[in-house]
């Protein structure tokens, strides 16, 4: 049929742009969460960051020294952050390799 379907994903991923706005984001998590998603990640490449929203859970923030879970979503999914951003470029003043 044309449309959208009429369920709810196990796991929802939004990657935040520089055009997106915070408010549309957080409208977002609040759609996911009033369909029953059970796992949300939201990632931010700027912050090089992932805000992880579980059903009546608190938020949880993971940086690049963390790892990021499938939980029992995705068994046995998991990934160092810093693997899923660009490496960083080095500093202007660090010698050619």
């Amino acid at each position: 049929p044309e449309g959208w379907a009429r369920l709810a994903p196990d796991l929802a991923v939004e990657v935040v742009s520089p055009n997106d706005v915070m408010y549309e984001l957080d409208d977002k998590v609040t759609e996911y969460r009033k369909v029953g998603v059970p796992l949300i990640w939201i990632v931010n490449p700027r912050a090089r960051t992932v805000h992880v929203y579980r059903p009546n859970g608190p938020i949880i923030v993971l940086s690049e020294g963390d790892e990021l879970s499938g939980e029992d979503v995705l068994p046995g999914f998991v990934c160092p952050v810093a693997a899923i951003f660009p490496p960083r470029p080095a500093p202007a003043d660090a010698p050619a390799q």
